[in-house]
């Protein structure tokens, strides 16, 4: 359990406070009760039960009947003790961790960030019209998927894990910039490892020390099969460090995870100037168009990309997700039973009900 505000939990200790101050009442009420000549107890009077003409009961089993009186006294104040006890904790906003199913699909917005994205040939840049595709298919997200960000240069890296928040995907996507060489493969293997988090059952904030247990290689699946989702590849389709892109997309397709690839800048290119050095740059819609080949994807433009496209086949899947959910309203509802509960209690002991 977590609470939102924390700080309240403080409240906890003015409890005690008030038990000491009912008590500093109670016994002024007694006292009054004795100056006046009032008996604390019916029947303990002098007319009650030992000078009504019977025996007095035996010691124990008076003994035992005042004890048990006792107990029974104490219960409606402990329920009233345990109410402001919750009620202390819902002014904090407990929430508790929930799996819960829901049916989504998974969608991985990869983007190259190598130094040739920052080339002109499309305005204002291609790092810029690629964040605009991305954005328009983040704008068209349909409830139920789920999207994440993954960047490569000359390694891939998760930015954000699929996630359903539309602020947080293009907030990321935002911070996207160019940089260094480009891997398209590594770009794919970290897609890939994005949506096997995405679908596994371990929390992504779960750590261990421990090695993973070997696992044998899935088999290969018929290319596209894994429909409930897919890595939309942003980039130039300019490769220069390995792994093979051909092999990635073909790790990929024996997956089942299609590749749908967005094309950015011009095959007519531009020279870019890079440290120093000027650099022939164009866009390499062959290799793009393979990838989406081999994985059974699609290739498009990004100056003409349909977001549509990216959803048309993209089907969704039950899955059980840890939330958190605010429970306030059971904690607070449980604290007012147990108030009522001692109250009742407290006036049906003192012939007060109604």
């Amino acid at each position: 359990m977590s609470f939102q505000w924390p700080i309240m939990l403080l409240t906890i200790l003015l409890v005690p406070l008030f038990v000491l101050a009912a008590r500093r009442i109670e016994e002024g009420r007694r006292l009054k009760l004795a100056a006046l000549g009032g008996l604390s107890r019916p029947g303990a009077a002098a007319g009650g039960p030992a000078s009504a003409g019977g025996a007095a009961p035996a010691g124990g089993a008076s003994a035992a009947a005042r004890a048990g009186g006792r107990f029974a006294d104490r219960i409606p104040a402990a329920l009233v003790i345990a109410a402001l006890v919750l009620f202390a904790i819902a002014m904090a906003r407990p929430q508790a961790t929930v799996a819960l199913p829901r049916v989504e699909g998974t969608i991985v917005l990869t983007f190259d960030v190598s130094g040739s994205m920052a080339a002109d040939d499309v305005q204002p840049t291609r790092m810029d019209s690629a964040k605009a595709a991305a954005k328009a298919i983040v704008d068209r997200q349909p409830q139920g998927v789920v999207i994440g960000v993954v960047a490569f240069s000359d390694a891939g890296l998760s930015i954000l894990p699929p996630t359903s928040q539309q602020a947080s995907v293009i907030q990321a996507i935002d911070r996207l910039g160019p940089s260094r060489g480009t891997s398209l493969g590594q770009g794919i293997a970290a897609a890939l490892g994005a949506i096997d988090q995405a679908e596994s059952d371990t929390p992504s904030n779960y750590y261990s020390n421990r090695s993973a247990p070997p696992s044998e290689p899935p088999a290969p699946v018929a290319p596209g099969s894994h429909s409930d989702a897919a890595i939309v590849l942003f980039s130039d389709g300019e490769n220069n460090e390995q792994p093979d892109p051909a092999a990635a997309a073909q790790a990929a397709a024996d997956r089942g995870v299609r590749v749908m690839t967005i094309g950015v800048g011009t095959t007519a290119g531009t020279t870019l100037d890079l440290d120093g050095f000027k650099v022939q740059t164009r866009l390499d819609e062959q290799v793009l168009q393979q990838i989406a080949d081999v994985t059974a994807g699609t290739y498009q433009p990004a100056a003409s990309a349909d977001p549509a496209v990216v959803y048309d086949r993209l089907a969704e899947r039950l899955v059980s997700r840890d939330e958190d959910i605010e429970i306030t309203a059971l904690v607070a509802g449980a604290g007012l039973i147990l108030l009522v509960s001692g109250v009742v209690i407290s006036l049906a002991r003192s012939g007060r009900m109604p």
